[in-house]
């Protein structure tokens, strides 16, 4: 379902002031609004298929999005996550080797390849917040080479769950929804799904985490959390 942004689009935006919107002033992000439309993905609906060339670049309004590539013994493998705020697509021509699929429901600001890189050129702040936006992606993703190379599951539990309670912007102390199942967890952590689940079973034990339920999740003790994770 679209829907063409109205004459003030962006001013009460969940994303206004972050990432790619915040680098530009009303009159810039009103310009870059009317390439646009917004519109809803159902959790499960896939955005991007690998191999293809994008058609569109989106922020993300709302939900969360996962980057999966498929083995050759036909397994999904998640190899990242994108969160409100986040791009979604990649510049110029250039084939995407993973789908991109809506893990929760989705709204999106959804901008015609063309049309998009064709604004670059008159928006500068725009194209240097994108590089900005490329380095921070890069810098976590060395972080996760670490996180998967040298922690120990209890290490990487608790460290998946201080990224998420970040990413998902979930105040102190309140309880957030984890976007993925014990299974994509243990995939992306690199673990089985027994010790995910063992590992979650000792934090909530130990008073670190309380659950509600097997996705819901609120710290109780946030630097104990961070202890565990080896966070400095």
């Amino acid at each position: 379902m679209n829907a063409p942004f109205p004459t003030s689009p962006c001013a009460d935006c969940a994303i206004r002031n972050q990432l790619l919107c915040a680098a530009l002033d009303d009159n810039e992000l009103l310009k870059l609004s009317q390439l646009g439309h917004k519109k809803r993905f159902a959790r499960g609906e896939t955005i991007i298929h690998a191999g293809s060339v994008s058609p569109i670049f989106a922020n993300i309004v709302s939900g969360v999005l996962k980057l999966a590539r498929t083995t050759g013994d036909g397994r999904e493998a998640i190899v990242g996550l994108l969160f409100p705020a986040d791009f979604v697509g990649r510049l110029f021509g250039v084939r995407t080797d993973t789908d991109v699929t809506a893990l929760t429901d989705v709204e999106l600001c959804i901008y015609p390849r063309q049309n998009f890189e064709a604004a670059l050129t008159d928006l500068a702040k725009l194209e240097r917040q994108l590089l900005t936006s490329t380095l921070e992606a890069l810098d976590f993703t060395r972080e996760w080479m670490v996180l998967l190379g040298r922690k120990s599951a209890e290490e990487r539990v608790a460290s998946f769950l201080l990224a998420m309670a970040q990413r998902l912007k979930a105040a102190p102390g309140a309880a957030f929804d984890l976007p993925l199942t014990r299974a994509q967890i243990a995939d992306v952590l690199g673990l089985t799904i027994e010790t995910v689940s063992r590992q979650m079973t000792r934090l909530k034990a130990a008073g670190v985490i309380e659950m509600a339920s097997v996705r819901s999740v609120r710290i109780i003790a946030a630097q104990e959390l961070r202890d565990r994770a080896e966070v400095a």
